[in-house]
């Protein structure tokens, strides 16, 4: 008998202009990325065609497994293919978090993602870069 995984780690999406917003939580395991990778490229579609900002608020995020590496690498790709160019990560000074984010989520051509301790100044970056919020 297969036993079925739960989802461990949980996410919020919305669309607010030319930004994708997420809030991040929990301790993900590949359950949560499979869900976030699927809700993302759905809720984004209004986006694509055009460039768009990505703001993501991580400070209730506690990392991932390993295994969620290849799944936001993917994520990653496909965004920079459809008009992702940069991306906004807000959250408290860890160590832990920075590495693993820059493991997983790399620049790669037009793409430039930053970390942020405040909304404030990410909203800022982003809005300097080109991307706004219709609402906050």
């Amino acid at each position: 008998m297969q036993l079925s995984s739960v989802q461990h780690g949980e996410f919020t999406l919305s669309v607010s202009g030319n930004i994708l917003l997420a809030s991040l939580s929990g301790a993900w395991n590949e359950e949560a990325a499979h869900a976030f990778s699927k809700d993302l490229k759905s809720k984004v579609t209004p986006l694509v065609g055009a460039d768009w900002g990505h703001l993501v608020y991580l400070d209730d995020w506690s990392l991932g497994v390993p295994e969620i590496k290849p799944i936001v690498e993917e994520l990653v790709a496909w965004c920079c293919g459809n008009g992702l160019k940069r991306a906004a990560h807000v959250y408290s000074s860890s160590m832990l978090k920075k590495l693993q984010l820059e493991d997983f989520v790399a620049e790669t051509g037009d793409f430039q993602r930053r970390a942020f301790a405040s909304e404030a100044e990410a909203i800022d970056w982003l809005a300097a870069e080109g991307y706004g919020l219709t609402h906050r």
